[in-house]
């Protein structure tokens, strides 16, 4: 995951406020219990949304305690009880934070030196969910070798993320999975890949690395490359956000879903604008349509 999956927090009850930040914490012990202390810095905020998320689908709650951890000792906080979901998603976590940290090794960046930090513990999740890293490994082997070939084709660079996405929701979900999981977690997928190239494009042009969107357009400019393919682009993202809606809209969710709701009505949209326009222009743009509806 990249860091893109968060909520709209203005919109955000108060009471789901408490449930993310304890999944949150919840999911940082779980990585802890299941593949050590070190594997616990690679935790984001997309996968304490993915929990939220499929703890729902599967009918399982979280049991939330007040309790204190090493970065916050002082105060106790609300924290989500480590389960089985819990676990299996931290060892998610870890195996896609080890294999992108592989992947920047393999591009000559600098950070891609941290692997060694979590080897152990991805081969600790790798040994309770053989799966996980089989998913990732293919999907992460297939990106590389579209990128090694200068994929040109947007839709085609972005499959190996949304195919690696609904193919760990099927695993995670079992069989609660379904064909409106599957359209969420595939088109949440892509335009995760689509957006992630979009807010490197500058960095990549600057350093010589591959991006789809470069390859695509031809063009080195950023903005000359908005300006003269922003429509294109804009309808690319509002499809895929149709696509999660219709895929949201079907689920059968067993508890309250405010927090999710939001996550992927709200903040998915506010983080299209931002990445597009900038984030001093996040009142317009992208998905406008949606939004009204």
């Amino acid at each position: 995951m990249f860091g893109y999956i968060s909520p709209d927090t203005p919109y955000l009850f108060k009471k789901d406020e408490t449930l993310y930040k304890a999944v949150y914490c919840g999911l940082c012990k779980s990585i802890g219990r299941g593949c050590g202390q070190c594997a616990r810095t690679t935790l984001t905020y997309d996968m304490a949304f993915v929990s939220a998320l499929v703890h729902n689908i599967r009918g399982e709650d979280v049991k939330i305690e007040k309790k204190r951890c090493i970065v916050h000792w002082f105060r106790r906080r609300p924290v989500a009880e480590p389960d089985d979901v819990t676990v299996m998603l931290g060892c998610a976590n870890t195996a896609l934070a080890y294999f992108k940290l592989c992947d920047d090794k393999r591009d000559g960046e600098a950070r891609g030196a941290l692997r060694i930090f979590i080897r152990r513990g991805f081969k600790r999740a790798r040994k309770k969910h053989p799966r996980i890293a089989e998913i990732i490994g293919e999907q992460t082997e297939r990106q590389a070798e579209l990128e090694k070939r200068g994929c040109a084709s947007i839709d085609e660079a972005a499959e190996p993320t949304a195919q690696m996405m609904l193919s760990l929701s099927r695993y995670a979900l079992g069989e609660r999975a379904s064909d409106c999981t599957d359209k969420l977690f595939y088109s949440l997928g892509k335009w995760v890949y689509i957006i992630d190239a979009l807010d490197d494009f500058e960095k990549d042009v600057k350093k010589g690395g591959y991006n789809v969107l470069l390859n695509a357009y031809g063009l080195r400019s950023r903005e000359e490359m908005t300006e003269k393919y922003g429509e294109e682009l804009k309808f690319i993202l509002d499809v895929l956000f149709a696509d999660m809606r219709e895929g949201l809209a079907g689920i059968n969710f067993k508890f309250n879903h405010d927090l999710t709701d939001n996550i992927i009505l709200r903040g998915i949209p506010l983080k299209s604008r931002e990445i597009f326009y900038g984030k001093s222009c996040g009142s317009k743009g992208v998905h406008d349509e949606q939004k009204k509806s």
